[in-house]
């Protein structure tokens, strides 16, 4: 039989990136928020443009924070202050906020009352708070066996790749890099498995002048030589897949790329949800993550979909699996729990189903719990959900994330029988 061949190309931005710088800001107010009040209800939206941002949202919270301070402070973290700001300076920008309370009928609607849950292997059999979803929705989460992370390779290398240019521009190995950037990688399968690296794409904004040269095919050579060796092989010198003689690889392919960030184009919090997820490899929901407190689904929700289904795979029950949950505003349990292995099940779709109903409590309260998502900031030095904000929620190996955790695969392991299945 004729192998089965296709391509598959996912995108990763750097920091940088306007929409990014959006969602960074959004994520470092609610990090703030929830390191000085646990309880803090927050959906904090982001927009940038030349030489502004705009904050607006609810926030229900019993402390003060310092708004704009908190999105200087995050703009120049990322790099835009000084001589390359390019239109967006930390200093000067205008900032705007417009802040109301949480609604009550969605704040009535997630405050549940108290019930008792017996004989649930997922929780303690005491009366628990019951915290109703914050909205109705659908959440996505995926895991594959790709990657030592269990993410889907070509997404792996974007933000790797991403992440690396932005480490050569702030440890200063090159002094022209300006923060926006963009990185895309296209994967060659072969039978649904990895095969080779087919194309690699990096932008970079820049410097219009390098070491006193200010011809632009001479500025482009140079990025072109420096990306090369200091971003594209330092990445793929650490891969099992390598780059071969017929890798396509391109490097600003624009021709020029000295406008960018917010002057270039305006950014928004929750325009880059498919970076943030599995590259376009799995179906998403289409809520955002970044801005919103834990008791919002869109991400707790998200992240525990993740979490069910990377379990699963490092079980090695699945070599792929989706997990969609879908929720309604105000009722604690999910509405549906979907088990999707793609063929690659090693025992059927309906057994693994009942493994996640047996040993995952999926309620928001309980999710919130078991990762802390509330405590997250304040053990992590006041920041945690600002350094998800860029590089992707998923399969996060530099920071230490708790929906990325395989310590439930044992277990589930364990509840098969001897013929494999979960009888």
């Amino acid at each position: 039989m004729t192998p089965k061949k296709f391509l598959f190309t996912s995108e990763s931005v750097t920091e940088g990136h306007p929409d990014k710088v959006c969602d960074q800001i959004s994520d470092a107010i609610l990090d703030e928020f929830l390191t000085k009040d646990k309880q803090s209800r927050v959906a904090a939206e982001t927009t940038v443009t030349t030489g502004m941002a705009l904050v607006c949202g609810e926030i229900t919270a019993d402390c003060y924070v310092d708004i704009p301070h908190v999105v200087r402070e995050t703009i120049r973290n990322i790099g835009y202050v000084g001589s390359n700001a390019g239109g967006f300076d930390a200093d000067t920008c205008a900032v705007l906020t417009s802040i109301d309370e949480q609604s009550t009928d969605i704040g009535n609607g997630v405050n549940k009352a108290f019930e008792s849950r017996e004989n649930n292997a997922a929780t303690s059999a005491t009366e628990t708070e019951e915290i109703g979803a914050g909205d109705q929705g659908i959440m996505f989460g995926y895991a594959c066996n790709e990657t030592p992370e269990l993410m889907p390779l070509p997404i792996s290398l974007a933000h790797k790749l991403s992440y690396r240019l932005s480490q050569v521009r702030k440890q200063g190995l090159v002094d022209y890099l300006r923060p926006d950037g963009k990185s895309q990688v296209t994967v060659e399968y072969i039978d649904g498995k990895p095969s080779r690296i087919h194309t690699i794409l990096i932008s970079t904004q820049h410097n219009p002048v390098i070491n006193g040269i200010s011809d632009n095919q001479q500025v482009q050579d140079i990025i072109s030589r420096d990306l090369r060796k200091l971003v594209i092989d330092e990445v793929f010198a650490k891969e099992e897949i390598k780059i071969d003689d017929d890798t396509i690889i391109l490097i600003n392919p624009s021709g020029r790329f000295v406008i960018g960030g917010p002057q270039g184009d305006s950014g928004l919090t929750g325009r880059k949800i498919i970076v943030d997820t599995y590259g376009g490899y799995s179906r998403h929901g289409g809520g955002a993550f970044s801005g919103k407190d834990p008791t919002k689904v869109d991400r707790s929700a998200a992240y525990a979909a993740r979490y069910v289904a990377k379990n699963i795979v490092a079980a090695g029950l699945a070599d792929k699996c989706e997990i969609e949950l879908a929720y309604a505003i105000g009722v604690a349990e999910p509405v549906s729990i979907m088990v999707d292995t793609f063929g690659t099940g090693k025992i059927s779709e309906d057994e693994i189903t009942e493994l996640v109903y047996k040993n995952f409590d999926l309620r928001p309260a309980a999710i919130i719990k078991q990762f802390d998502l509330r405590n997250l900031p304040s053990k992590n030095g006041g920041k945690f959900y600002q350094l998800l904000a860029a590089y992707g929620h998923m399969g996060r190996v530099d920071i230490d994330v708790p929906w990325e955790h395989t310590d439930k695969a044992s277990l589930l392991k364990s509840q098969l029988c001897s013929c494999g299945c979960s009888c």
